[in-house]
């Protein structure tokens, strides 16, 4: 795979990774007040992408000639949210009722969901980046590459 394609990544990966981490946190609740703040959470993870959407289609400066590849791309990653929300959600209420065998071959399987979001996320970030100016191709391949060295730091600290 190509490393642009890798580094313009980064910034999903780093959400999907903060939405694995939260909804990795949150159980299900039987109460009122669980199934609350469950939603709560799930809005704040919601109003981080679109203000994350909103930021990236500000700092790479879209155009209306790059609207529909743009879209695509932040469908995708609306959708690759929604459907890792949705298996941790999923996840958390069958594991305390799993095995240990049952219990790793739903973590491989949360692993293989993220695998197969990434392509998919790679895969409308290369159609959107074929579209991109030689300007705009600049500013992503700094604004990824930084984004991603910052991640790189934080988990090596």
């Amino acid at each position: 795979m190509n490393t642009f394609v890798l580094k313009a990544t980064a910034p999903a990966l780093l959400l999907l990774a903060s939405l694995s981490i939260s909804a990795t946190a949150q159980t299900a609740s039987p109460n009122h007040a669980g199934t609350r703040v469950s939603e709560q959470k799930a809005q704040k993870r919601a109003d981080y992408l679109e203000k994350r959407i909103r930021e990236l289609h500000a700092k790479l400066k879209i155009t209306d000639k790059q609207s529909t590849q743009w879209d695509a791309y932040a469908k995708t990653m609306r959708d690759n949210a929604d459907s890792t929300d949705q298996a941790f959600r999923d996840r958390g209420q069958k594991l305390p009722t799993l095995n240990a065998d049952e219990a790793m071959k739903s973590y491989a399987d949360l692993a293989q969901l993220h695998a197969d979001n990434m392509k998919k996320l790679a895969a409308s970030f290369h159609a959107l980046y074929g579209v991109l100016s030689d300007e705009q191709k600049a500013i992503a391949d700094k604004l990824f590459r930084h984004e991603q060295e910052e991640h790189h730091h934080r988990r090596h600290k």
